[in-house]
């Protein structure tokens, strides 16, 4: 990894200054607390005005993070995002956009499912769907998708974020039990909550019309794993070229409220227009939806004052101009999203200065969070400017299942309780200078296993280019690290490169190239924030190796098992046992026209980026 040059070092402690006294403040520009701020946009406007029809919405993508793919599965060397794949093609349940409930049932695209007493078969019930072929959605093209999901991995474990060895969908069939109802039958018992948030991940697709294995080919048999295999491989190989997402007719046959118009493969940018044959919930009275990609906060900011944009985010950067923007015309509505929590990513199987050995002492973790001042940050104008809220779990805010601490942090900022865990456990402290190890060894007073004398306490922290709070915390917690003698060095990255980079358990050649990293939210699934695939051993969005057998136990207690306290007890280990450092989750800050409206869920479902455009209208 390529360390900061002489100059931007320069301006990277030019940074660190400015960062620390805003810290301190904690104060806007007009003299208000940032502790105020949230009250300029907590509460969510009711829907209003008299639907009229027609109209284009221009959505603000998030910036740096454009979409370069079309498949709904795509494998793990693509990098980036699928295009709009909740609106194109709908997966068998819609997820909740509260964290109250698992999926939005009246969005999905069936009955609630039956699940058997021994929780090994789920009968679930298909509504009346249909292709914009004008083909109806039916039993067989959710077996055609879960055949698909499984080829993928059988091709790369990888190319599925959301998989874990033996479990779902290993040991799981589907079957058609008549036109509109399927069956699933489990080897193993699952948790009826997990169950139900894997489906809102199954994708459905037509299988009348996909299941080829080149084109103008034979239809073949899906059922059998090769031909799984070769379908998929040539729906992959034609998702590859962006220059035909738009012509191509695989593409155009959908189930959800849009098809694609056109897409910019030099931006990312593209358009949406209704699918006319689209039978589910929703009035869909607009006329197009047009994404557009952007590279900086500030780009999207200077959109919203021109008046050219209809929905999208605002950087907490801007928190000052939520009166300026309500002034042009704009709601503006914020708030935690549901099963989010923002961290530092710890690599465990980094070996660069030993920081495998290091990291893995449970005293070292503890004293790096209790460098992280929350609060602090939260009311920090160069930070998060009041638009956050402290967190220190993996269930996120207000979750149905909160750990046995609750609100608390179970590790207070606390900067002399961090140097002294380090000096009891054998570290000479040198504020300011490095901090080394004086005393090896595995005793209660030593810094413990493969750690040897005058080891120093040195990583390399990757920091996400976007949104601006992330680099900013970075800063801040690089400052406080280094008034104790710990060396952070940052390295600055785009989003995509990092999601394609920066992750041993689909990257292993470039786990020496990041020690920490910061790519800002890691969202679970609302209604059942499990971390299965995030922090058990084989998961496979476990991107830093953490490994931990008191978690793997627990977490395999909430996903198979039927105890409803199993999740909150998982969600407590994991959090005191700091498998991430833990910051502030930011308040997801929606921006949309006052001329625009629908039902509030709806906008409140823009917190998690869950778009529902054909529940949305213009009004006089």
């Amino acid at each position: 990894m390529t360390h900061l040059p002489g100059q931007r070092r320069g301006r990277l402690g030019l940074a660190l200054v400015a960062v620390v006294a805003l810290l301190v403040s904690g104060c806007s520009g007009d003299g208000r607390s940032t502790r105020d701020v949230a009250e300029k946009y907590s509460a969510i406007p009711d829907e209003t005005g008299h639907p009229k029809n027609g109209g284009t919405v221009t959505v603000a993508l998030t910036p740096g993070l454009s979409p370069n793919y079309i498949y709904p599965y795509p494998p793990a060397s693509a990098s980036g995002t699928v295009i709009a794949r909740g609106l194109m093609w709908r997966a068998l349940y819609r997820p909740s956009s509260t964290g109250a409930e698992v999926v939005d049932q009246a969005l999905s695209m069936a009955e609630p499912p039956q699940t058997s007493a021994d929780r090994k078969t789920v009968t679930v019930r298909l509504k009346d769907f249909q292709w914009s072929n004008g083909k109806p959605v039916i039993a067989d093209d959710v077996v055609f998708s879960l055949a698909l999901l499984k080829a993928a991995i059988a091709e790369s474990p990888g190319n599925w974020s959301f998989y874990t060895p033996g479990q779902f969908p290993d040991g799981v069939t589907a079957e058609a039990t008549s036109d509109r109802t399927v069956t699933f039958h489990f080897e193993k018992a699952y948790n009826a909550s997990y169950v139900l948030s894997m489906l809102t991940l199954l994708y459905v697709m037509p299988s009348q019309d996909w299941n080829v294995a080149k084109t103008g080919g034979p239809h073949l048999d899906f059922t059998q794993p090769q031909n799984a295999t070769a379908i998929y491989r040539y729906l992959t190989k034609q998702s590859a070229d962006q220059s035909t997402f738009a012509t191509n007719p695989l593409w155009q046959i959908v189930n959800g409220p849009f098809k694609l118009k056109s897409f910019d493969p030099s931006t990312g940018s593209f358009s949406l227009v209704p699918n006319r044959d689209y039978s589910g919930p929703g009035e869909q009275r607009l006329d197009q939806v047009d994404f557009k990609a952007f590279t900086s906060a500030s780009a999207v900011f200077n959109q919203y004052r021109a008046g050219t944009l209809t929905v999208g985010t605002l950087d907490a950067s801007y928190i000052t101009q939520i009166d300026a923007l309500k002034k042009d015309g704009y709601h503006v509505y914020g708030a935690p999203a549901p099963a989010r929590f923002d961290a530092l990513t710890i690599n465990f199987a980094n070996t660069v200065d030993n920081f495998d050995k290091v990291i893995a002492q449970k005293y070292v973790r503890e004293a790096l969070q209790r460098l992280i001042d929350q609060q602090g940050y939260v009311e920090s104008r160069g930070i998060y400017n009041g638009a956050a809220s402290p967190n220190y779990s993996t269930a996120g805010a207000d979750s149905p299942y909160p750990p046995a601490f609750g609100d608390e942090p179970t590790y207070p900022f606390d900067p002399k309780a961090a140097a002294k865990l380090l000096t009891d456990h054998g570290w000479k402290v040198a504020a300011g200078g490095r901090t080394t190890c004086e005393s090896p060894g595995t005793g209660a007073n030593q810094c413990g296993a493969g750690i040897p004398k005058g080891q120093r306490i040195s990583f390399t922290l990757a920091s996400a280019n976007t949104p601006a709070y992330v680099g900013a915390r970075d800063v801040a917690f690089v400052s406080e690290a280094k008034k104790l003698g710990i060396e952070v060095k940052v390295v600055t990255k785009s989003l995509n490169y990092m999601y394609a980079n920066y992750g041993n358990s689909f990257a292993p050649a470039t786990k020496n190239e990041w020690a920490m990293q910061d790519y800002g939210p890691l969202y679970q699934a609302a209604g059942y924030p499990t971390s299965n695939t995030v922090f058990n051993t084989t998961g496979s969005f476990n991107l830093g190796s953490y490994s931990s057998k008191e978690a793997d136990r627990l977490i395999d207690d909430s996903t198979f098992g039927a105890d409803p306290k199993a999740l909150s007890q998982e969600i407590t280990t994991l959090s005191e046992d700091l498998p991430v450092l833990f910051f502030p989750t930011p308040h997801t800050l929606v921006v949309w026209k006052d001329t625009l409206s629908g039902p509030p869920s709806s906008f409140q479902a823009l917190l998690s980026f869950i778009y529902s455009p054909e529940l949305w209208y213009f009004h006089e």
